[in-house]
């Protein structure tokens, strides 16, 4: 069965509330200043749409699939996430802020990468098994968030607040951190994989 198709549609400081959208096609549509509240995407298609200043508060997009959309200052709070390939929109390469920002979201099993999200907020959010390989993460900010079994891999974070952030495995010789801060005891995680003791620790 095809999934029905919304198409285009402009919309500016809007409010969306508790709208069913699941599994629903939604192209060329342009939102502005629009804010979504407890929505649901989940498994839905957002095909070449903007969204500009926008926020998705208490929302699911779990498998959601953004071809070619775009990204402006659009922050995502208490949302699920889920299972999100974000190479899939377009994302601009001159720009002043960061084109998405989380917080206290759930965004496991999520793909960044390669993207350039120079200062991104990913803060007390859930963001196990997210692959930020390659990506451009300096400058971000992953305070109180949970990394379990995310994948750093050549990824730039110069400069990028993990002081309170958990449960990560970033191999420092594979990935640039000048300047990143990095609080104990998580910081030891850094020394993992490496042919030396350490003594003196309680």
């Amino acid at each position: 069965m095809e999934k029905p198709v919304v198409s285009k549609g402009r919309y500016a400081e809007c409010t969306f509330e508790a709208a069913d959208s699941a599994g629903v096609e939604i192209a060329a549509a342009e939102f502005r200043e629009c804010t979504f509240v407890r929505c649901c995407f989940s498994e839905s298609v957002l095909r070449a749409c903007v969204f500009d200043e926008c926020v998705f508060v208490e929302c699911d997009l779990s498998l959601v699939k953004l071809p070619h959309s775009v990204f402006s200052s659009t922050r995502f709070e208490g949302s699920k996430i889920i299972g999100v390939n974000w190479t899939e929109a377009s994302w601009p390469k001159s720009r002043l802020l960061a084109p998405v920002g989380f917080e206290k979201c759930v965004i496991n099993h999520s793909v960044f990468l390669g993207l350039d999200l120079k200062g991104v907020r990913m803060t007390e959010c859930t963001a196990k098994d997210v692959d930020f390989r390659e990506a451009d993460l300096s400058k971000a900010d992953f305070s109180g968030t949970d990394l379990s079994g995310a994948q750093f891999g050549s990824t730039n974070l110069t400069g990028a607040n993990l002081e309170s952030a958990l449960n990560y495995r970033i191999v420092p010789a594979e990935n640039t951190l000048k300047g990143a801060r990095f609080s104990l005891p998580e910081a030891m995680s850094l020394l993992s994989g490496l042919d030396i003791e350490i003594s003196g620790w309680d």
